[in-house]
């Protein structure tokens, strides 16, 4: 019976654990449906885009009120965790604050005293967030995406939070041993006397649920990521080292419509003549994009990391007119659908079974697509790397160059080029006719 609770937490944490491991794997196998990009290049700016973005957090503190509180419970929620090490070691062998058999008192009192004093300002973090959510109701939080889920999965975040740093420090708290050191207990000790009416066995009875309590919330937090926008929290890490690093203005060609475009700019090539052996561009099954399989894996990547900020549609000046367009929404569109796919390859037994549905029109619209100017806002606004443009631009080549449904403006532009060299509707002859009016 001594080593019943032992057994139970190793359960738990094997279950915890695997269960994470499992939607990781189905993560990995999700954004794997992407078409190949290579991203190998200057591996040392990426080390540092990573650096300087997801961990320094250089373009969340832009905003400085947001990124100030962002960086608050970014660092507190993480150096916090490190106890889950101490815990599990004391779940798992049945010890108690092992910490203090391989620290000295003053150094393991200070670390705990520093993670009580990130817990309280985690906290308070927290409640401004919610305060800015749900009673300021910043603007950006109240569009049309942000209803249902979206919005209750923002909350739901900030709920756990705010129990996980009570609970740590109520643990603290009702911990006699560790109070009586008076040291370490910044915060706790004025907790304590909360419980001073309380016998010595009911508060032994409070610490300890504390304790499984907070180790059990920690693993339901973990294993709900995979199902939330604070996927984040580890996917910043990857998605800003295969961010994007050629100039934002820069756009990518495909090879094959290049080398066409050249020879019927040259007035010396053959267009009957065959291609010189070994010149040939590949040409891709698929002009563009209109489902996530046609998109390439780092935007799928993209697509999970999107921390539902807003700051992208806040920025865009389509949206800001009024249009349809929001940069959010269309990434949320294509985890959704991404998610959708994931589901039915794991229902039909690893193969995709054509559900006819696609990211294009079913989730993403032509007049969203269109309305975007690629002024690239969205893509400089966003913390985590996350290019929305690419995506649009994908979808717009596929509407363009495999269905020629272009805006009717935009044909009449193309059909001039192609018959006079030029967008305007004159005869090449007739381009001087100005001069003699």
């Amino acid at each position: 019976m001594e080593y019943v609770p032992n057994i139970i937490f190793a359960i738990i944490l094997v279950i915890g654990i695997g269960y994470f491991a499992k939607n990781i794997k189905k993560l990995f196998r999700n954004i794997k449906l992407g078409q190949d990009v290579d991203v190998s290049d200057d591996k040392p700016q990426r080390w540092k885009n990573m650096s300087m973005i997801a961990l320094g957090q250089s373009k969340m503190v832009k905003r400085p009120i947001a990124g100030f509180l962002h960086v608050i419970v970014y660092v507190g929620f993480v150096i916090i965790n490190i106890e889950v090490l101490e815990i599990i070691i004391d779940g798992l062998f049945g010890t108690h604050r092992i910490g203090l058999n391989v620290l000295p008192t003053s150094v393991y009192g200070f670390l705990i005293g520093a993670f009580e004093i990130l817990a309280v300002l985690v906290f308070v973090s927290v409640i401004i967030f919610w305060l800015r959510r749900n009673v300021i109701r910043i603007k950006r939080f109240l569009s049309s995406e942000m209803k249902g889920w979206p919005k209750n999965d923002g909350n739901n975040i900030l709920y756990f939070e705010m129990v996980l740093m009570t609970l740590f420090l109520v643990m603290n708290a009702t911990d006699l041993h560790f109070q009586s050191l008076d040291s370490g207990n910044i915060i706790s000790q004025f907790i304590a006397p909360w419980f001073d009416g309380f016998s010595e066995s009911t508060i032994h009875l409070i610490e300890r649920s504390a304790w499984w309590i907070h180790i059990i919330g920690i693993l339901v937090f973990l294993n709900y990521l995979y199902f939330s926008k604070h996927l984040h929290i580890l996917l910043a890490f990857p998605n800003t080292y295969y961010g994007k690093l050629t100039p934002k203005g820069q756009f990518p060609n495909l090879e094959a419509v290049t080398k066409e475009v050249k020879m019927m700019m040259d007035p010396n090539v053959d267009p009957f003549a065959p291609p010189p052996e070994g010149s040939e561009a590949v040409i891709p099954a698929k002009f563009g994009a209109s489902d996530v399989q046609d998109l390439s894996w780092v935007n799928l990547l993209n697509a999970y990391t999107c921390t539902e900020c807003g700051r992208c549609t806040s920025e865009c000046p389509a949206n800001l007119t009024g249009k349809k367009l929001s940069p959010r929404k269309i990434m949320m569109d294509t985890r959704d659908r991404l998610e959708e796919v994931g589901k039915n390859i794991d229902a039909n037994n690893g193969e995709f079974k054509d559900d006819g549905k696609q990211l294009l029109g079913d989730y993403i619209t032509n007049e969203e697509l269109w309305a975007c100017t690629t002024c690239n806002a969205c893509v400089e606004a966003c913390p985590v790397s996350i290019d929305p443009l690419n995506i649009i631009m994908q979808m717009r080549q596929y509407l363009v160059m495999e269905q020629s449904a272009a805006p009717m403006e935009l044909n009449n532009m193309m059909t001039n080029i192609e018959n006079n060299g030029a967008p305007w509707p004159y005869n090449q002859q007739d381009r001087l006719n100005w001069k003699n009016e």
